[in-house]
């Protein structure tokens, strides 16, 4: 196969400091007995392993797909306070989320988040009417100690310029607030870094066929790789069951007359190409509760959401043309039809929300993280917001520390002893980061690309340099993967040795943006197919 730009991709080696192979991780989850299992690799369990190994606790994690490979990397890729949140009443939950969202953004990983402007349109006969919207975004800004300065209301044509493709027509103000946006697949890899770092073992496609038992306890789990088929074991004082959608499925096999603790919500969201610059997005009220997003991100336009109570399997869930249409419908009532044709969608996915169980409309539903305990001893842990992340962990291992008979409370340092804005690996100034790779690559060596520096900067921070020296050592790993894409070949690799990438999709979705810009094609998932069995 050759590149886009022509010249094969040669083979490469792990490099120094490269992940354990998958036999090895396999053979050490099989000898040791752990303080903590988690299972599930989405961005809850994730984050407990972070705050597990933190605190001391010897550590191990899998998951049956890859990290973040459900709804952890299908969300609106928000860091925000929530302003829907004010309608329901919830004052005290918007504040924390603010805290949460000024930390993340400034504190522990500034490289991958992004401030992003919304703006709030009031059309003519719309749900809300512009003095309580701008009464509203200036309670929110409130809730953040202005320190993103103050909600406010402005005028169609101000906005009209920030937003080419803004519906005009009946458009009587718009209502300004700030919030973050972040890669929610890259955030998630960045923090199984961090937890690796902190010292957990961890495992991804790798599936519970069991779960093990001493005196009714439960005290580990059976697992078969999924890439191998290999079966193997790992033995625990306490397992938690961190699996989102999946978490009852769970919770059965410790007791199969488990009463069901959880409902589901599927969110939809279409990826479009952009037929102009936006400087803002829009947060555009549908009715009393909803709002439809239309995001500028990765360079696209992110559209969704939709919120409707999920039955079914939660591996078969999809974007429909049911769905399609409902986005591309509500988007058109701030978004002009030119940037809404469906030959611009390069992508669409749909995450599942993972609700307490219990009646009543799912767009209403309270995003609270329930922990609970089975009559095994398992824990698990259900709901929340990629917002609060952070706030979660800290919340289980709380939980943990309060279990009765306390079995893990001797051996883990208390939260309040740890860093409470402890940085994610590669921390740094993307400016910064993106200026030294695009002066020099960072190394000796052609220079990079300006939309590459950014790219790298704001995906991997200053761990940017470890894949520009790839690919100063090695030419054609500087290559673009696809002419229309910033990224490079030296990615795959970086993916494959340091970042548990074991499938295509694992790279070409999560670990770089090529198939949410609709440009995986055959020959490029070949090679990376190819360079990911020399990995192996």
């Amino acid at each position: 196969m050759t590149t886009p730009q022509s010249a094969p991709v040669p083979g490469t080696r792990p490099t120094a400091g490269a992940n354990p192979g998958r036999a090895e991780t396999r053979d050490l989850l099989g000898r040791a007995t752990y303080d903590l299992l988690v299972i599930g690799g989405g961005i809850l369990g994730i984050t407990t392993a972070w705050h597990a190994a933190q605190s001391g606790l010897r550590v191990a994690m899998v998951d049956a797909g890859d990290f973040a490979g459900a709804t952890s990397s299908a969300s609106s890729k928000l860091l925000h306070g929530g302003l829907r949140y004010l309608q329901t009443g919830a004052v005290r939950l918007v504040a924390e989320n603010h805290l949460e969202r000024r930390a993340v953004s400034r504190d522990v990983a500034p490289h991958l988040s992004n401030p992003l402007t919304f703006y709030l349109p009031v059309y003519k006969g719309g749900p809300h009417g512009a003095a309580k919207l701008g009464a509203g975004v200036f309670a929110y800004s409130a809730l953040s100690a202005f320190r993103d300065g103050v909600g406010h209301v402005i005028s169609p044509a101000k906005a009209a310029r920030d937003v080419p493709e803004l519906r005009t027509d009946n458009l009587r103000a718009v209502a300004v607030y700030e919030d973050g946006q972040m890669n929610d697949a890259r955030m998630a890899l960045m923090t199984v870094r961090a937890a690796v770092d902190a010292g957990a073992t961890v495992l991804n496609h790798a599936e519970v066929t069991g779960l093990r038992f001493t005196r009714g306890r439960v005290t580990g789990a059976d697992l078969r790789d999924r890439l191998d088929g290999t079966d193997f074991g790992v033995d625990a004082r306490l397992v938690l069951n961190a699996t989102g959608p999946w978490v009852d499925r769970l919770r059965r096999m410790e007791d199969a007359a488990a009463d069901p603790s959880i409902r589901l919500s599927k969110g939809a969201h279409l990826v479009l190409r952009r037929t102009a610059p936006w400087r803002a997005a829009l947060a555009t009220p549908i009715d009393k509760y909803r709002i439809t997003f239309a995001l500028p991100w990765e360079d696209m336009l992110l559209l969704g959401t939709t919120d409707e109570v999920y039955d079914g399997d939660p591996a078969d869930v999809r974007v429909t043309e049911a769905d399609t249409a409902q986005i591309l419908e509500e988007a058109a009532f701030s978004v002009r039809d030119q940037q809404l044709s469906p030959d611009l969608i390069t992508y669409s996915f749909a995450g599942l929300r993972v609700l307490p169980g219990g009646p009543g409309d799912t767009a209403k539903a309270k995003r609270e993280t329930v922990v609970t305990e089975g009559r095994g001893g398992m824990l698990s842990v259900a709901g929340g917001k990629w917002t609060t992340f952070r706030h979660i962990g800290r919340t289980v291992m709380n939980k943990l520390a309060e279990l009765p008979g306390r079995p893990l409370a001797d051996d883990m340092e208390p939260m309040s002893s740890l860093p409470r804005r402890a940085p994610l690996p590669g921390f740094a100034s993307q400016g910064a980061v993106a200026h030294r790779l695009q002066a020099d690559g960072g190394l000796p060596g052609p220079r990079m690309a300006p939309d590459t520096a950014r790219h790298l900067a704001g995906h991997y921070g200053s761990l940017a340099f470890e894949i520009a020296r790839l690919a100063a050592e090695d030419p054609a790993l500087a290559r673009r993967i696809h002419p229309d894409a910033p990224e490079i070949w030296a990615q795959v690799v970086y993916a494959r040795d340091h970042e548990w990438a074991q499938r295509v999709d694992d790279v070409l979705r999560r670990r770089t943006t090529l198939t949410i810009r609709g440009l995986d094609t055959p020959q490029i998932r070949a090679e990376v197919e190819r360079l990911l069995a020399e990995g192996r």
